[in-house]
């Protein structure tokens, strides 16, 4: 699992391998992950946006960004937290992705940006 800590939110992914399958006539790998949204800080935040760079070993990098996570905007008071998963699919068994979330803390208005720690995807098989 890797971690990061930017401004009293912790961000935490735990990644895994889903399995490969043909599309298009081209073999793709997808990954799945799970991030936990921390707020250690001691004001409510809420989560605006996402902004994400997918390397992809056999491919160029992908910027993915948008509203929200999965459809929410969640706000999360402090000591809670929020989780959701998502997934990616890759061309190759190896890649890797960061980013960062766009939050607002909602006592001050102010707007800040919590990083995405780089976290790898890598096919089990493909590692020996």
């Amino acid at each position: 699992m890797t971690h990061q800590v930017t401004k009293g939110i912790k961000i935490s992914v735990d990644t895994h391998f889903e399995g490969m399958f043909y599309k298009n006539y081209k073999m793709h790998f997808a990954f799945g992950y799970q991030i936990t949204i921390e707020n250690r800080s001691n004001d409510p935040v809420q989560l605006k946006s996402r902004f994400w760079q997918i390397h992809d070993s056999l491919n160029d990098i992908e910027t993915v960004s948008g509203e929200g996570v999965i459809g929410k905007k969640p706000v999360i008071q402090p000591g809670d937290s929020h989780s959701y998963q998502s997934g990616c699919l890759l061309t190759g068994p190896f890649g890797a992705m960061h980013g960062h979330y766009n939050m607002v803390n909602l006592t001050s208005k102010g707007k800040f940006k919590v990083r995405i720690p780089s976290f790898k995807l890598n096919a089990p098989y493909a590692l020996n």
